[in-house]
C-alpha cells in the first residue's frame, strides 16, 4: 500500500513506483477484469489493466457521500463500471448504483455481553485513551498498530490483543460495536446486525470527513461522537444500546452479475 492515513510525500512515491513496477508482472493479459475495491493500492495495478486493455470495474468507498476519494475519481474515465454504494455518489460520480456490498455472514450472531472497540489496521489511540479513564470493564479492544501494553496494564480485565484473523467471531458476539470511521467494520457491523458508536479519528485528514460520518450515522442508526471526552463516549454507548441496526439491501450480488456479463 503507496500510502497509509499519515504516510509522508516521499514514502508514497516509493511506494506507488513499487506497487506499479509490481502490478507490470502480476497483472497479465490472463485476467478477464480487474476490479479495484477503492483504496490507493488499487491504482498500479488498475492503470496496468487499462494498459493492458483489461476491463476495469472501480468501486466507490463504502464512507464517501461529500464528494469522492481519490482513487474512484482518478479511475472513472478509464473504468468500464463504476460501482456506487449509496444514491448520495451520484452527485460527484457516473455509475451504476449497486447499493453497498456487504460481506457473507460466516456465523449467526449472538449477545456475548462484551463491547468490541476497533481501530482498524492502524488503530485510533484517541479512542482508546479517552475509553482507558472510564469505569467500563466488559471490553474487548483490537488495538491495531497502536501498542496495546499500557490498556493491557491499566484494565486487566479486559481482553485485548493487536489483530486477529477470527475478527468476525469476535464482532458477531459482541452486544455492540465502538469502531473508527472504517468501512470493513461497519460493513460487518450490519451484517451481523450490532449497534454502533461511530467515532471517527480526527487526525486522519486525507479519509473520510465529519461530514461523511454523519451521513453514516444515518443510514447505520449509530451513534456519532465528534468531541472526545470519557463522559460523552460512555454516554453514547449508553445511547446505542436502545438502538437496533437497519436492515439493508446488499449490492454485492448485483455488482457480481454486472462483472460476470461482462
Amino acid at each position: 500500500m503507496p500510502r497509509g492515513p499519515k504516510t509522508p510525500v516521499f514514502p508514497f512515491a516509493a511506494g506507488l513506483t513499487k506497487s506499479l513496477l509490481e502490478s507490470i508482472e502480476k497483472v497479465s493479459t490472463q485476467f478477464d477484469v480487474v476490479v479495484s475495491t477503492g483504496s490507493n493500492f488499487c491504482v498500479p495495478p488498475a492503470a496496468i489493466a487499462w494498459i493492458k486493455r483489461i476491463p476495469l470495474v472501480n468501486i466507490e468507498d463504502f464512507g464517501r457521500f461529500v464528494k469522492p476519494s481519490k482513487t474512484a475519481f482518478l479511475l472513472q474515465p478509464f473504468s468500464t463500471i463504476t460501482a456506487l454504494q449509496w444514491e448520495e455518489q451520484r452527485t460527484f460520480l457516473k455509475g451504476v448504483v449497486t447499493g453497498p456490498l456487504f460481506p457473507k455472514p460466516k456465523l449467526k450472531p449472538w449477545n456475548g455481553g462484551y463491547i468490541l472497540v476497533t481501530g482498524g489496521t492502524y488503530g485510533h489511540k484517541l479512542l482508546f485513551d479517552t475509553l482507558a479513564v472510564s469505569s467500563l470493564h466488559n471490553i474487548v479492544l483490537q488495538t491495531g498498530r497502536v501498542n496495546p501494553a499500557p490498556y493491557m496494564e491499566r484494565h486487566p480485565e479486559w481482553k485485548v490483543f493487536t489483530v486477529t484473523d477470527r475478527f468476525h467471531e469476535t464482532l458477531a458476539g459482541a452486544e455492540l460495536v465502538v469502531t473508527h470511521f472504517g468501512s470493513s467494520t461497519l460493513l460487518e457491523s450490519v451484517v451481523y446486525q450490532k449497534p454502533v458508536v461511530l467515532v471517527p479519528n480526527p487526525e486522519w485528514t486525507r479519509t473520510t470527513g465529519v461530514e461523511d460520518a454523519k451521513y453514516m450515522a444515518r443510514k447505520l442508526n449509530a451513534v456519532l461522537v465528534s468531541e472526545m471526552n470519557s463522559k460523552i463516549l460512555v454516554d453514547a454507548i449508553n445511547e446505542a444500546r436502545k438502538r437496533k441496526a437497519p436492515k439493508l439491501p446488499n449490492g454485492a450480488e448485483k455488482l457480481a452479475q454486472l462483472i460476470m456479463d461482462l
